[in-house]
């Protein structure tokens, strides 16, 4: 009987992932996947400015591609991840 070691095993393992780029990551087969983070509103203030007027503290949802680029922020974690499965994205939770 053969004894195969992971690490003698050619393809994909967790040590190659740890040193993909976003942009790699997003292109090996996770296209379809979004990431769906908690944010406080104070955390967008920078980049939404006077656009919005929501108190910082407010809890907010935003939902990412796999190369990291926010794609929504949206105020109710529920409609987050239902919005994603409308678009046939497969949505999942990053603490």
């Amino acid at each position: 009987m053969e004894n195969h070691n992971s690490n003698s095993v050619p393809g994909w393992g967790s040590q190659d992932l740890r040193h993909l780029s976003p942009e790699t990551f997003a292109e090996i087969g996770m296209p379809n996947i979004v990431y769906v983070r908690e944010v406080l509103a104070a955390e967008l203030e920078d980049e939404l400015g006077a656009q919005v007027n929501i108190p910082a503290g407010t809890k907010l949802f935003a939902v990412h591609a796999a190369n990291g680029q926010r794609m929504a922020v949206l105020d109710d974690r529920r409609a987050a991840f239902d919005g994603a499965r409308q678009y046939e994205l497969e949505p999942v939770s990053v603490h």
